[in-house]
């Protein structure tokens, strides 16, 4: 299971962003008493097209994707050297498959700021530069590991050449992600757990109070954006405490609320569907009466894959997958025969990329 883990500055928010995607239900305050286990929680992937399938097939059982979700404790300026919680969170942060970083720009005066004022582009450095001095130890250590071998290997003279091509990047203030890595080296290096090489979104986390354009921070919200615009990366705005709120409602109060406020798709829905594709990951649907699930895919997957991922017994066993993409199967009034006459029901071969929508029946023998 992919895990997305969720960090930031203490008192930045995350919990809250936490309780909206989870409605888990988490103590919204500070990590007290030397705490560092985190808050988790699998979360169902809000899908249209899955609730469609189930209203279509109406079937005994309806499975639905999920995501896990940790809500790591705060990172402290200087954690890289043991200030706050110092590597017990840097360790949880190395768990994660992908990070959701929440940047505070909320005001209120009884959950002061632990860096005194509100600036968000120096808060999303600030973490930043831990990440990267935490890969930086790892290189360190790894460095002196090879060095006091008496012999290496041609693989290791190689591994510690591109180790000091990464050190003297990091040097620079600049995360892994942006060093250009191969395929071939980053799964070379995955075993380092580099928290700079995995992907990021930035969560804007505002209050209600700030929903207007001419908020004071509007400008330096701006600026942090057009940063992590430049470096590739993806940011979202949420109102998080109202979002929690908001996510304690029945659906028909929650819709009456947002169209009162403006609010198009709850942010636990946008939040969910960005952190499912920060992962790098897609869904593809078996349905019938029995069940519809959503099975999950790393984008690039082939057919065996989806296969595997539903029983070890069908990769075994493939001869052939029968595809129709969802929406051609709607657009033929939801049916299969109709598909099968349109020529949209396709019979795929092993090697087929799965696209995200894609509605599978396996045909396997053993």
């Amino acid at each position: 299971m992919l895990k997305c883990g969720i960090v930031g500055l203490p008192l930045c928010g995350k919990s809250t962003v936490f309780n909206v995607i989870t409605r888990a239900g988490a103590e919204v305050k500070p990590y007290a008493s030397g705490k560092t286990e985190p808050n988790r929680a699998l979360v169902s992937v809000p899908d249209r097209r899955f609730d469609r399938l189930v209203e279509i097939f109406e079937p005994k059982k309806e499975t639905p994707a999920t995501v896990e979700f940790v809500d790591l404790a705060g990172l402290s300026r200087d954690a890289s050297r043991g200030a706050g919680l110092g590597n017990s969170f840097l360790s949880f942060v190395a768990e994660s498959d992908a990070l959701l970083h929440v940047v505070r720009l909320f005001g209120n005066p009884d959950v002061p700021h632990p860096e005194e004022t509100l600036d968000p582009l120096r808060d999303w450095r600030i973490v930043e530069v831990e990440l990267m001095f935490r890969d930086l130890g790892v290189i360190a250590n790894r460095l002196d590991r090879l060095a006091a071998k008496k012999k290496t290997t041609p693989q290791e003279v190689a591994e510690a050449e591109l180790l000091k091509k990464l050190q003297d990047h990091l040097m620079e203030e600049r995360p892994l992600r942006e060093y250009g890595l191969t395929d071939e080296q980053k799964r070379a290096l995955a075993g380092f757990a580099f928290l700079t090489l995995k992907p990021e979104l930035v969560v804007l986390n505002l209050d209600e109070t700030q929903k207007g354009v001419s908020w004071p921070l509007l400008s330096r919200a701006e600026e942090l954006e057009a940063v992590l615009k430049e470096k590739g990366l993806e940011s979202v705005r949420i109102f998080g405490a109202l979002e929690m709120d908001l996510a304690e409602l029945v659906p028909d109060e929650q819709r009456e609320f947002m169209a009162d406020l403006g609010i198009e798709e709850p942010g636990r829905d946008r939040l969910i569907h960005r952190a499912y594709a920060l992962l790098g990951l897609i869904s593809f649907f078996t349905s019938g009466k029995d069940e519809v699930r959503a099975w999950t895919l790393s984008r690039g997957d082939n057919a065996v894959d989806a296969a595997g991922a539903i029983h070890s017994d069908l990769a075994r066993g493939f001869i052939r997958a029968q595809v129709v993409a969802y929406e051609d199967f709607i657009a033929a009034g939801a049916s299969l025969p109709a598909c099968r006459e349109k020529g949209l029901l396709r019979l795929e071969g092993k090697e087929y990329p799965v696209k995200d929508g894609d509605m599978i029946e396996i045909r396997f023998n053993i």
